[in-house]
């Protein structure tokens, strides 16, 4: 896609007729967690997975496609997203539950899927305090209190690029940490995951614990993202012998070379927790990523260590349009 195509008012998709909605130009702010970003050249809200195929199967394959979900682990760029940005809807956040297994639509919050599966004395508790939805969590293999969502993975249903459908299971998906292997472009509608029973007051008391620590230690009435890079070692949950070891973490380098607080604009880095990073009200996208990056310059030139971004920075710069 060139320049001149990008974010044009006079283009059109003119594609078949659609049950779901294409807004042009919607500001991504609006949506994300951070509260920042630019728009979105197109934003479609399928209402349903066959909408989803029919749109994606006449889309033109030279228009590239972006999907979101609670934008919580997300920085956009002030510029915007160029081509679609695909949101699911309350249609894609149905909870099944089966004789030993649990299947929830892609667009249901992770700490809503973990409630309902207590209430059904099924231990999904690690999941309470993940921000976001579920799909976004089967994607970057979202875990906590060690556990991570490929211990309890079945399989997971997508939406190709070109339109076409299919189940990816297990070895497909080559989870590690913090990552997974979903095909470039694909759209995950609904996702199976192993169930483990448990008393109800067993899980909602787990649950009761894990919000009290992040209360404790972590910045939840301020706008962050959590953990802005990963650690540099961590336990990945594939069994690897060489990922497990927590004795770093990324918190502690950061506060070792001094960036505790560290601002630049409105981008500050928390002081109660120096893994996250805060819009402390007037940030631009480019304040939280100029500042990550100062983070990932000052660990390598004092601890030897090169950081990486756990949140996802996506779109393009403000500059790189003019």
């Amino acid at each position: 896609m060139s320049k001149d195509y990008l974010f044009d008012e006079k283009f059109e998709l003119n594609l078949p007729k659609l049950k779901g909605t294409v807004s042009q130009g919607f500001d991504l702010s609006r949506l994300s967690w951070l509260k920042v970003g630019g728009p979105a050249q197109f934003l479609f809200q399928p209402e349903d997975e066959n909408d989803l195929a029919s749109f994606l199967g006449n889309l033109p394959e030279e228009i590239p496609t972006f999907v979101i979900g609670a934008c919580s682990n997300l920085i956009i760029r002030d510029g915007g997203i160029p081509g679609v940005v695909i949101r699911l809807g309350s249609s894609f956040s149905n909870v099944k539950f089966g004789e030993k297994t649990i299947t929830i639509g892609a667009a249901c919050l992770d700490s809503k899927v973990a409630q309902i599966s207590a209430k059904n004395g099924i231990d999904l508790s690690f999941l309470r305090t993940i921000p976001g939805k579920i799909g976004g969590a089967v994607a970057m293999n979202a875990g906590c209190h060690g556990s991570y969502i490929s211990d309890y993975f079945v399989n997971l249903k997508v939406v190709m690029r070109d339109g076409s459908r299919a189940f990816l299971n297990l070895k497909d998906l080559h989870f590690k940490y913090r990552s997974s292997a979903i095909p470039a472009g694909a759209v995950i509608t609904e996702i199976t995951l192993r169930s483990y029973k448990d008393f109800q007051k067993n899980i909602e008391r787990k649950m009761s614990e894990f919000l009290a620590y992040r209360e404790k230690h972590q910045p939840v009435k301020e706008l962050s993202c959590g953990s802005t890079f990963r650690n540099p070692l961590g336990r990945s949950s594939t069994g690897s012998k060489t990922d497990n070891d927590h004795s770093l973490k990324a918190w502690k380098l950061i506060d070792m070379v001094g960036l505790r607080g560290a601002r630049i604009g409105g981008a500050r880095i928390s002081d109660k927790h120096p893994n996250f990073m805060i819009n402390t009200g007037d940030a631009t996208a480019k304040n939280l990523e100029d500042l990550g990056s100062l983070v990932i310059k000052k660990v390598r030139e004092k601890m030897g260590i090169e950081l990486v971004w756990e949140i996802k920075r996506v779109g393009c710069h403000a500059q790189d349009l003019y």
